[in-house]
């Protein structure tokens, strides 16, 4: 059995794929991003919040049925695991999808640390490897999110619920684009990114397609 047939066996089917017949299958992350919170259009560093009211009933509305999956992750905050669960996914937690570590800052307007720490939020902006709110820098944040990759490529399919910072970050390491890039990838909320695993690097399918249209 070829693996495109075996892949369409498998889709059509529904049934479970022998070790050996699983092994065929290449690696594949799908990134959903997390429906909107209250942080995402203030513009603020967020802290563990839900989605916005009504979000999850428009989420569950859309009808959407994920493809199949051999493992299903979504980052442990609760406008990750509301979403997952919006979109009738059972995700296990994995703390290394969990947003970055924003320390002091966490729940605190761009406009306010404008006013109030300038020096550090320019940092924050153009040096990588800063941390002026005393959590996480974004090179550390790629540095986790690829070693969190480097153990998906095993084969079948991963879907992941996660963040924003944490898809950039993925997309950065698939590429193997320099980190200062990161503030150049745009992830909208309930958007879809697509990664594979071609057995010896990841490469990019799809990024920012909505999840309204996929």
């Amino acid at each position: 059995m070829s693996r495109q047939e075996l892949c369409r066996w498998y889709s059509v089917s529904g049934g479970a794929l022998e070790s050996k017949e699983l092994k065929a299958l290449p690696a594949r992350i799908t990134f959903i991003s997390h429906a909107a919170t209250l942080a995402l259009r203030r513009a603020s560093f967020p802290l563990d919040e839900p989605v916005v009211e009504g979000e999850l009933e428009k989420i569950a509305a859309i009808g959407w049925v994920a493809p199949r999956a051999q493992h299903v992750w979504a980052g442990p905050e609760q406008r990750t695991q509301q979403t997952a669960k919006a979109l009738g996914l059972a995700p296990s937690v994995a703390a290394e999808l969990a947003d970055v570590d924003y320390g002091a800052w966490r729940g605190k307007e761009i406009d306010e640390l404008q006013a109030s720490d300038p020096e550090g939020l320019a940092a924050w902006l153009t040096d990588v490897d800063a941390a002026p709110h005393g959590g996480e820098s974004l090179v550390q944040l790629i540095a986790r999110v690829g070693l969190w990759m480097e153990n998906q490529t095993g084969a079948g399919h991963t879907i992941a619920v996660t963040h924003p910072a944490v898809i950039r970050a993925a997309i950065l390491c698939s590429l193997q684009a320099p980190p200062s890039s990161f503030w150049r990838i745009e992830i909208a909320p309930l958007s879809v990114t697509d990664l594979r695993f071609n057995g010896r690097l990841w490469t990019t399918r799809s990024t920012g397609c909505s999840l309204y249209h996929s």
